[in-house]
């Protein structure tokens, strides 16, 4: 049976950031995911997952300027000491929280510049992120993204990204595949979880309904056969939940819309 965790940045929206932990563990949900933890001092953070029992499972690498449009570093030329820093900071939150792994949002590609051309920075970049996480037990993912979403991401397939981790050689590295963002740009995806999975490259897996990103009951996938495929194939890692509870804001809206989880509880 699937192990779900509760991206924080999307559900409970009605609380405050520092609320939403005792609300997933209110609703069951063992472990938590989020964007982003840097507007926090690690310690805050520590002290909500020891006191709800949750685990950390995932959270982001600093992205650049988020506010601004930048959707991470790693493909990026010149901005390299930036990246490197942003690592280090990823890292020790990481140990704070005893967090297994960090996402590494690629980036975006400036105007008028072609893939290729940053191809070779951002394996260099990962290479050196993979080992360096390596060394404190910690996997770096990576995670397409469809286009839709974020216009000009860097990374949006998944023959892409597992050619991105051959290259990279370090296995540390490892995809996040987002059931939402490869259903909008691919489709197929029991086929791609049947290929994928084996390889054991797949580091984590989120899941949304699509095509409006809302739960997993609503929307074009029948993800009930999704989840059954993944225990078929043997998949033991986290399913995170990250998507835009259709209650919004409305007070217990998150809950009120978890009848889908239920029955893997």
């Amino acid at each position: 049976m699937p192990q779900f965790a509760a991206n924080l940045s999307m559900l409970y929206p009605e609380f405050e950031f520092l609320d939403r932990f005792e609300a997933a563990a209110k609703d069951g949900f063992k472990a938590v995911e989020y964007l982003f933890p840097y507007a926090f001092e690690a310690r805050e953070i520590a002290v909500r997952l020891k006191a709800n029992g949750l685990q950390q499972v995932l959270f982001n690498a600093p992205p650049g300027d988020w506010d601004g449009g930048e959707r991470g570093l790693a493909c990026l030329p010149g901005r390299e000491a930036e990246f490197r820093a942003g690592i280090g900071k990823a890292l020790d939150y990481a140990a704070a929280l005893d967090c297994p792994r960090i996402h590494v949002m690629a980036g975006l590609l400036p105007v008028g510049t072609e893939r290729e051309a940053l191809y070779p920075t951002y394996v260099s970049q990962l290479r050196w992120a993979a080992q360096e996480a390596a060394r404190h037990g910690v996997d770096v993912l990576i995670e397409p993204i469809n286009t839709r979403d974020i216009p000009r991401f860097f990374l949006n397939r998944q023959d892409h990204a597992h050619k991105v981790v051959e290259d990279v050689g370090a296995s540390s590295l490892k995809v996040q595949m987002d059931l939402y963002h490869c259903q909008i740009v691919e489709g197929d995806l029991a086929m791609k979880l049947r290929h994928y999975l084996p390889t054991g490259n797949v580091g984590h897996i989120q899941i949304a309904g699509v095509p409006q990103r809302n739960e997993p009951d609503v929307g074009e996938l029948n993800y009930p056969y999704l989840f059954a495929l993944l225990d078929e194939l043997g998949y033991e890692g986290w399913v995170g939940c990250e998507y835009r509870p259709r209650a919004g804001m409305q007070p217990g809206g998150t809950s009120a819309g978890l009848g889908w989880l239920r029955p893997y509880l």
